[in-house]
């Protein structure tokens, strides 16, 4: 551990030029110069990363801050004086800049004060959009057909890029008017985007993609047999008919009509703001959600609406005074690699596991990162001791995207995947991406076991890690269908467990046989599941046989599983055929209480009555479909797990992020991030008792009891 883990951890990068220390030498000051063109000509070239996010940043800032201190200094190559790398022989009809930062709101109400000083007057109002982190361009039309698309490069002039222009989402060949116009706007890769063209590469040899942003930059000037998808998000336009060029909200309106996709029209939508107060609101509003959008945002934009405004406040030497960036911490970090382990799951999936040097990303202590497989992290030749990129976006898991090769120590050796099983030194099949065990399941059958028993499982009361090892030892159990036909002799005879205990454990066991199958799923460990989704699938299928006999179309169904998840899961359960019907023949019950059958009955109950329309599951829609709840902190008489399931009981569909997508948050006693956020988004709140009180009102069959309660956070659900 570094001895400065505690400053690292503590405190965030210094990025603010207002508080960067300058350089002591100009030699010094000329280095870093030289240092931030190198890494900006690999940024605008889509290349790896030199410097990660955070390291630019602070290298950008001691830069100002030297040349405010020593003005003499300045360099004809400074970052402050020149945009993007000089490559291309497009002539941009105007100028590209770049715009200025803040990295609060004390900053952004001091640019705000400034502009109001500029205008004499306060500014009209406001618009406030995402800040992507693409690759900038401008694209022209003339006579409604696309005839260029032109990267930002040194600002002045770019590289065409227009053969390109068939891989980009939301720049249409041609417009429904025949208008000649110039849009700018960034080239990005959504997060599904991303996953994609990862997927692409590695299908054809070659390694993933070090980062959205650079994989969009190398792959709009890449040739290649195969097409990355990529996206477009226009933020201004030139040649915009007088009625739309008023302001830059009716522009970016005006350009949603002709096709062209703009932050108007994207999950993160531009906002309109009367003053700076709500700007700053605005602001926060979408930090919160930077990890839900589906792409990657690296700050917030916030511009003077009017047209007006704008021509009177006009520009710098190097970026407009109407328009400001309030920069994200970094998302992306370098650490070093320590070590790679190999973890065996429960499934026998062997998976490489990075061991890293503690590194603050995102406001979380990063210290293991996933490497996805053993054939990424050859292609990439990622080796211990190696100074790696780590990203992490919102609520997603830790991930190496690349190493800095250029550091790389000099007794460096290439990492060697293990050539048998970690855990049972068996044979392991690398017939796919994804290495595995030959065994299977089998080689991890305590694994497996301990699953099955677990609280958010089956959840067996009594039977600890030291039963199961006994039990296994003695061979008395080879699977979880073995457990049901223990009785209380042969457990007896276990060391230190007695009659008394043996019997309880006997009657522990044969409580679960009345478990919901959405417990069987969970407990049987099915890969690419998990609680949540195989609560998901209970409910859809309502019973063991109809999942097994669920056609692939009829998987694709199911919210959140596409074909890659339908084929793993049909395949999975397959294999566990042999055990569903052992466990069936003990008595294990195979179906969902609130599945398709289920729901209709309740549902003709309700019609019964003079229940409102769909009370009878009181967070369906009134078309049928199920409200997304998200639970946080405790709820009286149930654990984490079991409010989730309450959602779905209810007829809710729960999600463990909160988005402007949730319907409610059910907020309890020590709830933390998420109802700092849900009070962000301005979402309605329910208590976590009044909730509990909700879910004994449904199984008590008291409808209007279970609405009138609902209607407290949701009035519109009733009647």
């Amino acid at each position: 551990m570094p001895d400065d883990l505690a400053e690292r951890t503590a405190v965030a990068p210094i990025v603010d030029p207002a508080h960067a220390q300058a350089h002591p030498t100009r030699d010094g000051y000329l280095q870093a110069v030289a240092q931030a063109r190198r890494a900006a000509a690999a940024y605008y070239a889509g290349e790896q990363a030199l410097l990660d996010d955070a390291e630019y940043d602070a290298l950008y800032a001691r830069i100002v801050a030297s040349e405010r201190e020593h003005p003499q200094w300045r360099a004809a190559d400074s970052p402050t004086a020149v945009v993007g790398t000089a490559s291309g022989d497009v002539e941009h009809s105007s100028p590209m800049l770049s715009i200025g930062n803040v990295f609060n709101s004390e900053g952004l109400r001091d640019w705000a004060a400034k502009l109001e000083k500029t205008l004499g007057r306060p500014v009209t109002r406001y618009t406030v959009e995402p800040k992507i982190d693409g690759l900038a361009i401008a694209v022209r039309y003339t006579e409604g057909r696309l005839a260029l698309i032109a990267t930002r490069g040194s600002g002045h002039t770019g590289e065409d890029v227009t053969s390109q222009a068939r891989l980009v989402a939301g720049l249409p060949a041609r417009l429904p008017a025949p208008v000649t116009i110039e849009i700018r706007g960034e080239v990005y890769m959504t997060d599904a985007d991303f996953a994609k063209g990862c997927d692409l590469r590695l299908a054809h040899g070659e390694p993933v993609f070090a980062n959205p942003r650079s994989a969009a930059a190398g792959s709009l000037r890449a040739q290649r047999v195969y097409d990355v998808p990529l996206s477009f998000m226009a933020y201004a336009a030139y040649g915009v008919p007088a009625e739309h060029a008023h302001s830059h909200s009716a522009t970016i309106e005006h350009l949603g009509t002709l096709g062209i996709a703009t932050t108007a029209q994207s999950s993160a939508a531009l906002t309109v703001c009367a003053d700076i107060e709500e700007v700053t609101a605005a602001v926060a509003a979408l930090g919160a959600r930077r990890g839900d959008l589906g792409f990657g945002i690296d700050g917030v934009v916030v511009k003077a609406d009017l047209t007006a405004d704008q021509e009177q406040a006009g520009y710098s030497t190097r970026a407009p005074r109407w328009g400001i960036a309030y920069k994200f911490p970094a998302d992306t970090r370098t650490t070093k690699l320590l070590r790679i382990d190999v973890q065996v799951g429960r499934t026998g999936v062997i998976t490489p596991v990075a061991v890293l040097e503690p590194v603050q990303v995102g406001g979380v202590v990063v210290t293991s990162a996933t490497l996805h497989n053993f054939a990424d992290l050859q292609r990439r030749d990622v080796r211990p001791g190696d100074t790696v990129h780590i990203r992490r976006a919102g609520d997603v898991i830790p991930e190496i995207t690349g190493a800095v090769h250029d550091a790389r120590p000099a007794d460096s050796a290439a990492y060697t995947p293990p050539d048998q099983c970690p855990r049972c030194a068996g044979d392991i099949d690398r017939s796919n991406q994804r290495w595995r065990c030959a065994r299977g399941r089998a080689c991890g059958e305590k694994a497996t076991l301990l699953y099955y028993t677990s609280r958010d499982a089956m959840d067996i009361e009594g039977l600890g890690e030291k039963i199961l090892d006994a039990l296994l030892a003695a061979g008395h159990i080879t699977d979880a269908a073995d457990l049901y036909g223990l009785d209380v002799p042969t457990l007896a005879a276990l060391d230190r467990l007695g009659t008394v205990s043996a019997t309880n454990l006997v009657n522990s066991i044969a409580a679960t046989r009345t478990r919901p199958l959405s417990r069987v799923l969970t407990g049987l460990g099915i890969r690419m599941t998990g609680r949540t989704l195989s609560r998901r699938i209970a409910r859809h299928f309502g019973t063991m046989d109809a999942i097994l006999a669920a056609t692939p179309a009829e998987w694709e169904q199911v919210d959140g599983i596409g074909g890659e998840r339908a084929a793993v899961i049909s395949a999975e359960l397959v294999e566990v055929a042999p055990l569903i019907a052992k466990l069936a023949a003990h008595g294990v019950n195979m179906t969902e209480p609130t599945g398709p059958a289920a729901a209709a009955a309740a549902a003709a109950a309700a019609a019964d009555t003079d229940a409102p329309a769909g009370a009878a599951l009181p967070l369906r829609r009134p078309d049928g479909s199920p409200m997304t709840v998200v639970v946080t902190g405790s709820v009286p008489g149930l654990t984490r797990n079991q409010g989730n399931e309450a959602v779905e009981e209810l007829g809710g569909k729960s999600s463990g992020s909160v988005s402007p997508k949730t319907d409610f948050v059910v907020v309890g006693e020590g709830a933390g991030s998420k109802a700092t956020k849900a009070a962000d988004l301005g979402l309605p709140v329910l208590d976590a008792d009044k909730f509990a009180q909700l879910l004994t009102a449904h199984r008590a069959g008291d409808h209007p009891t279970a609405v009138a309660i609902l209607d407290t956070v949701l009035p519109r659900t009733a009647g």
